[in-house]
């Protein structure tokens, strides 16, 4: 790889870092006047602690705009002409400062909205796929945190099997399997709530 490659898959991976990092929970939180999602619920500056802390409107604002980091974060390595090796560390580097934010000590939220939208980008098809299986979860469990486990374990699996199938570039599993390994790791206090019994609903207040 030459230099002017590496000078652009540097810039993609920490542009996408920065992008992910960017705490809309937070921001929104701070414009309307309302509580700080970091001091109630679980913490966590995500679309489920924002529904708790702040109400449905508000979070779907941050959900969305959390949702676009991941679309972005692809963009920015597809604008520069970089190829898919760094597309998938971009991502993942955005769920990485969707998670642990620079600008906010290193907090945030649990990678789920920024890694969806990357799959709307790059695999649409499973994207449509996955929407029913995470509400539907979520309608019958009432857990979130449950939710993106098993959509992401299942997109994952649905992810190295076209890859496997197809013949596609081994790159493309940087993203496949980097994700759904993240969001897994970034959900760990979850699974420990999950098994304890101890989990927090959706809809159970702050």
């Amino acid at each position: 790889m030459d230099t002017g490659a590496l000078l652009i898959g540097a810039v993609s991976i920490v542009a996408a870092y920065l992008v992910g990092a960017i705490p809309w929970g937070v921001v929104i939180a701070r414009v309307v006047g309302g509580p700080d999602p970091r001091t109630l619920g679980s913490g966590r500056t995500g679309g489920a602690n924002v529904l708790r802390v702040l109400g449905p409107r508000v979070a779907a604002a941050a959900a969305v705009l959390d949702l676009l980091k991941g679309c972005v974060a692809v963009g920015i390595p597809i604008v520069l002409g970089a190829g898919t090796a760094v597309q998938g560390l971009a991502v993942l580097a955005a769920i990485i400062g969707h998670s642990r934010s620079v600008y906010i000590g290193f907090q945030g939220g649990r990678g789920v909205s920024p890694a969806f939208g990357a799959l709307l980008v790059l695999w649409p098809l499973v994207a449509l796929v996955i929407i029913p299986i995470f509400f539907g979860i979520i309608q019958l469990t009432r857990y979130s945190s449950l939710g993106s486990l098993i959509s992401s374990a299942i997109s994952g699996a649905i992810l190295v099997a076209i890859i496997v199938i197809q013949g596609l570039s081994p790159a493309h599993l940087i993203y496949a399997v980097g994700g759904p390994v993240l969001i897994w790791l970034f959900h760990f206090d979850n699974i420990e709530r999950l098994m304890a019994g101890r989990e927090r609903t959706i809809d159970q207040k702050t």
